[in-house]
């Protein structure tokens, strides 16, 4: 009869991490961007959130990702509007409140796109 394997710590790059955290990496604290993350330490942040996460998560800046999911477009939809870098919530939050005809449009494609991928889905 075997013995059991130790359990071996999964780890990942900071920047994996930061994309899960749905966080830009260059406006984490130093510490977490030259250190490695583990899965554990990942769940933890996620559950209990610090300091510099919560303000990241509320104030910016945004990864792309997370700029399209509020402004309710693609990724692909911010290139063509023009947005190619990171923005903070007031930033985002100017955007809507101006409602450009190219954010419209984007969003129209996306609700499309949304019924499609729900059309196809169905038996």
């Amino acid at each position: 009869m075997s013995s059991p394997k130790p359990k071996t710590i999964q780890t990942m790059k900071p920047a994996t991490a930061a994309k899960k955290l749905g966080v830009l990496l260059s406006a984490t604290p130093a510490e977490f961007q030259e250190g490695v993350v583990s899965r554990d330490e990942l769940n933890e942040l996620q559950s209990t959130p610090p300091a510099w996460l919560a303000d990241l998560r509320r104030n910016g800046p945004h990864p792309k990702q997370v700029i399209a999911a509020k402004l309710r477009i693609s990724t692909s939809g911010l290139i063509r509007g023009g947005i190619t870098g990171p923005l903070t919530t007031a930033e985002i939050d100017a955007l809507k409140a101006e409602d450009p005809a190219w954010l419209e449009r984007e969003r129209s494609i996306q609700a499309e796109a949304r019924k499609e991928a729900l059309r196809l889905k169905q038996p």
